[in-house]
């Protein structure tokens, strides 16, 4: 990829200043670890060329063998920064090699839209009465249903693998970094949800329970799946899908 080759190109640099860091940095270099390289690789070069901007007087005391070393540095930190900027600062979500496919994509934005429509008619879609006008409930099926834990025809059915594929995307490094934390925020909600909505179906049967302790732990799972919606949002963001 095009992150790849300037990771090199800055290694070979950094390599010419420090004499043994390009062997060091290439054998822990590898396609999960790349834009966290770029970012090491960077600032070391960026911080052994400081040294070209040292006081005149430091200069002038230095030995002829020093100022060449100088020279080598600035010529380094100029090769840093061409290719620095050369990094596009936007990688496209389009599908790669082993990254997630249209139809990936797509269950994340249908499960997104799911889990909006879940928060904006909760009690309806938590209530369930028997026909002919019988008796109303409250059910968290229909929580565990949006986060893709009751069937793998579920949109969002094993969606962490789908995350997974994304390490195979060449995504700027920001929307990386925000990408995967978001990914944590969504398996904890989702399994704190999970929990509190499970609970919610037996409340009503535990000593001490009742319909208020339903009502409690499914308002419980409900917080947790605004936080879901929040991270799949940002989600959606990194990836550049439209809900």
């Amino acid at each position: 990829s095009s992150s790849s080759s300037h990771i090199t190109e800055l290694i070979h640099s950094v390599s010419s200043i420090i004499p043994g860091t390009g062997t060091i940095f290439t054998s822990h270099y590898n396609s999960h670890q790349s834009f966290t390289m770029l970012r090491i690789v960077s600032i070391l070069a960026l911080t052994v060329s400081v040294a070209a901007f040292a006081p005149a007087s430091v200069q002038r005391q230095s030995s002829s063998s020093s100022l060449q070393a100088v020279n080598r540095r600035d010529v380094a930190f100029g090769l840093v920064a061409s290719a620095l900027i050369a990094v596009p600062t936007m990688a496209s979500a389009a599908p790669v090699p082993g990254g997630p496919t249209k139809e990936d994509l797509a269950r994340i934005s249908t499960g997104y839209n799911q889990i909006q429509y879940l928060l904006n008619n909760f009690e309806e879609e938590t209530t369930i009465c028997r026909e002919n006008g019988g008796e109303c409930k409250r059910n968290a099926e229909a929580i565990r249903r949006v986060l893709g834990l009751r069937s793998t025809t579920d949109p969002l059915f094993q969606i962490e693998k789908v995350f997974n594929k994304v390490k195979n995307m060449d995504l700027d490094i920001d929307k990386l970094e925000a990408f995967f934390e978001a990914t944590e925020d969504w398996n904890a909600a989702m399994s704190m949800s999970n929990s509190m909505a499970f609970i919610s179906q037996f409340g009503e049967y535990n000593p001490g329970g009742g319909k208020d302790s339903v009502l409690k732990y499914l308002e419980e799972s409900r917080k947790q799946v605004i936080t879901a919606e929040k991270a799949l949002k940002v989600i959606m963001e990194c990836l550049d899908i439209t809900p």
